[in-house]
């Protein structure tokens, strides 16, 4: 049998699994790591300072008139979504599939899951309008008489599948941090963090009938976390694809859709896990460049799945006869915004095919400037759909162009500024690898199916 290499590098004892992932909890926080939360953090109040001018103002800050009334807050609603899918897909799908590799990397993904669901949340509230009023989004049992959401509206199962999954995601994030909560309480020196994490711990003592109880709550949270990664993107696509508009109406969109979320939200995985490396050195042994190899793979195979999605919208449009739904395709790649069409497809479909290279697919440089150029390329995507196929309508009289206005650039960079925030939180005051789950795994090759060398 060929030998693997192992999943964990550097010939760890268990004692040196549980110190270097407590580490970066237990030590003082790094230069590296200092800097990076300031710059988030200042980032993440310019935000809340763009917010609040655009809802005290209003929406007409914004880019959006009329004919383009959807634009960068639904446009980056989508794309967070899609950030959110890797998370579930890597911790959930491949448990069920038993794929050893993922036990390094499920934790941080998770946590990405959770950060880019809140910050996607606040897009939907805040494009109403009058975010003051979005209680009357939510199907409540109300005093108001028959007034009653629209349970037929695609943008009210979005309500309902985003919350859902932001629920369960949370869940099976918190249920797999438990046991590590519980070993960061026993080796805890003082007495407030002792409390706090004895008290995350929900009373965790490590007996059999504990892992009994917790390898099956967490198996049932994996079964159930499965369809939700395909449910959540399909309904956001059908935001789109359940009107009459050309180049949207297609049955083509929740697949596609879909296909796109994973291929985002493993870009994004390697871009975080990039910065993981280089932010927490202890951290090299156990995100392996084979980690890091597995994950460009799927990257290069959902980009060419994506790919396939981009040359069949054309194919279906000409297939179609409607002269509506070839008109917007031929105005998207060569129209008013054909070089933003250009940049999704350079980037989604074309620098991916670089991973067929072995040396390229294990370039640290290489794979962080192409998982920054997919992201790049997934924002643009949405943008294309969304923007080409409002701003010219039926009737050429009633054509224009999204008005882009600076406060569109600070609700986009800012938003990122709330998810690094938030993710240098995370890698601060929880363990970052999941201990309970590398252990088992110590001297087990990354393609092995479960036997020792």
């Amino acid at each position: 049998m060929m030998k693997r290499s192992p999943l964990v590098l550097g010939n760890k004892t268990l004692k040196d699994v549980t110190d270097d992932i407590c580490a970066p909890v237990e030590r003082f926080p790094s230069k590296g790591w200092v800097g990076m939360f300031l710059g988030a953090k200042t980032l993440l109040l310019f935000y809340i300072g763009i917010l609040a001018s655009v809802v005290g103002v209003g929406i007409g800050l914004l880019g959006v008139n009329s004919p383009v009334f959807w634009g960068t807050m639904i446009v980056t609603f989508v794309f967070w979504i899609g950030i959110g899918h890797a998370g579930t897909l890597i911790s959930a799908v491949l448990f069920l599939f038993r794929q050893k590799w993922r036990t390094s990397v499920a934790r941080t993904a998770e946590a990405m899951t959770v950060f880019a669901v809140m910050t996607a949340g606040l897009f939907p509230l805040l494009h109403t309008g009058r975010p003051w009023l979005d209680y009357w989004l939510f199907p409540y049992p109300n005093q108001r008489g028959p007034l009653w959401v629209n349970f037929r509206s695609p943008l009210l199962w979005d309500v309902f599948a985003v919350s859902t999954y932001a629920t369960v995601s949370m869940v099976f994030w918190y249920i797999g941090l438990v046991p590590d909560f519980a070993t960061i309480k026993d080796r805890a020196k003082n007495k407030l963090r002792r409390t706090v994490y004895g008290a995350l711990s929900l009373g965790w003592r490590g007996t059999a009938k504990n892992w009994s109880h917790y390898e099956m709550v967490y198996l049932l949270l994996a079964g159930l976390s499965t369809p939700l990664v395909l449910s959540v993107h399909t309904i956001v696509s059908f935001d789109f694809a359940v009107s009459n508009l050309p180049g949207w109406h297609t049955t083509i969109f929740p697949p596609y859709f879909v296909a796109g979320a994973i291929f985002s939200g493993f870009a994004m995985v390697v871009t975080l896990m990039t910065l993981v490396r280089i932010g927490f050195p202890e951290f090299k042994n156990y995100v392996t460049l084979d980690h890091m190899e597995v994950m460009n793979k799927i990257i290069m195979t959902t980009g060419m799945l994506v790919g396939y999605a981009y040359a069949s919208e054309f194919f279906i449009a000409w297939y179609s006869g409607n002269q509506y739904e070839r008109f917007v395709f031929i105005n998207r790649a060569f129209g008013p915004y054909g070089w933003s069409y250009w940049i999704m497809v350079s980037c989604n479909t074309i620098f991916p095919q670089l991973f067929w290279f072995r040396r390229f697919r294990r370039s640290i440089p290489v794979m962080f400037v192409v998982s920054i150029l997919v992201n790049i390329g997934m924002w643009f995507e949405r943008f294309v759909i969304t923007v080409t196929s409002l701003h010219r309508d039926f009737l050429p009289s009633s054509w224009g162009m999204y008005a882009w206005s600076w406060f569109d650039t600070g609700v986009l960079v800012g938003s990122f500024g709330m998810f690094l925030t938030l993710f240098l939180l995370y890698l601060r005051l929880f363990p970052a690898v999941s201990i309970a789950e590398v252990k088992p795994v110590l001297h087990v090759g990354y393609d092995d199916k479960g036997g020792h060398h």
